[in-house]
């Protein structure tokens, strides 16, 4: 049987298919964070979740100060302290500051 042209598959549809795309990444996520949380009980550990909307990468690792930066900037520069380092490595630091 020959597929119509209005008909895709899931891979294909996936893209343009916004809400689609999403349920498939809150499943992925859902069963990372079910993974963690299990091995977390199995080892005794304990697991802390940051908030979704938590600015890791806008706070200064260094002094606390918060800025806006857009998602093009990839070099942390604080308008404080003048700390700088990478965008990524800052948030990181920021963190493993949260869980502690």
């Amino acid at each position: 049987m020959r597929p119509r042209d209005d008909d895709s598959s899931l891979a294909e549809r996936a893209p343009r298919d916004h809400k689609l795309a999403s349920a498939i990444a809150d499943c992925g996520f859902y069963e990372f964070k079910r993974q963690l949380t299990y091995k977390c009980e199995w080892y005794g550990s304990e697991l802390i979740i940051a908030d979704r909307f938590y600015p890791s990468s806008q706070i200064c690792s260094d002094c606390g100060h918060q800025q806006k930066m857009p998602l093009n900037v990839r070099q942390y520069e604080c308008e404080k302290c003048g700390f700088k380092a990478d965008r990524d490595f800052n948030a990181a630091v920021n963190l493993e500051n949260y869980a502690r």
